[in-house]
């Protein structure tokens, strides 16, 4: 299962041991994407590692000589910037959130810390446009619901014809119909809006499959 996280030279071990973690932690939906591991010029026992998934970034730090490992994670929507620096020995690979805080691993390899440093880019970049449809969904939601009260407005306001009584002896009244309000038609695209958050938030479907149905949807516009 760990092979897939050794392309770029990681130590099996070190990864392992991620990984076994990382299974008592993903939420539904979740999937791990990329492992990077530290690797000191001299001593390397207990390295440093940082996993990314497709939720978050994790950062994990061996304790108790190795028996244990400690991890501090962050979502990608919290994640203002990552940073990658190259120095002589090994690379620093960083991540600063909205809050402030600011976590890095150092002397990684380099080729591990630019795969960190481009699939990190690509999370915030799909976590951007999420955002963005989110904003437009809630803008057409609020949208939607102003022209629908509008209409009401106008209909109520709209004045009533009087019964209209002929010269005759025998009057003839001609009865107007009563105006009534027409029940607006629900706008098919945002129930189905409504329907793919309620399957991604129940967990029954991944956030790509989301992403990708939402631009289906939106696509239609």
């Amino acid at each position: 299962m760990i092979e897939k996280f050794l392309t770029e030279e990681q130590d099996p071990k070190a990864v392992e041991k991620v990984y076994l973690r990382l299974a008592d932690l993903l939420t539904t939906g979740e999937e791990i994407l990329y492992i990077a591991v530290q690797k000191k010029p001299i001593v390397n026992l207990f390295p440093d590692c940082v996993a990314l998934t497709n939720k978050r970034i994790l950062f994990f730090t061996p304790a108790n000589l190795g028996l244990t490992i400690k991890f501090l994670d962050f979502v990608w929507k919290d994640i203002v910037d990552v940073f990658t620096k190259e120095e002589i020995i090994g690379a620093i690979f960083s991540v600063k959130t909205t809050n402030g805080a600011e976590m890095g691993v150092d002397y990684l390899p380099k080729v591990q810390a630019r795969k960190l440093y481009q699939y990190a880019q690509e999370r915030k970049e799909a976590e951007r446009e999420a955002r963005r449809l989110r904003d437009l969904e809630s803008k057409r939601a609020e949208s939607g619901s102003i022209q629908f009260d509008n209409a009401a407005r106008t209909v109520a306001q709209q004045p009533v014809a009087p019964a209209v009584q002929a010269s005759d002896p025998e009057p003839v009244h001609i009865l107007v119909p009563p105006v009534t309000q027409e029940t607006p038609k629900p706008d098919e695209l945002t129930e189905k809006l409504k329907k793919l958050r309620m399957l991604f938030d129940s967990g029954l479907i991944s956030q790509e499959e989301y992403n990708h149905k939402k631009l289906d949807l939106l696509s239609e516009l």
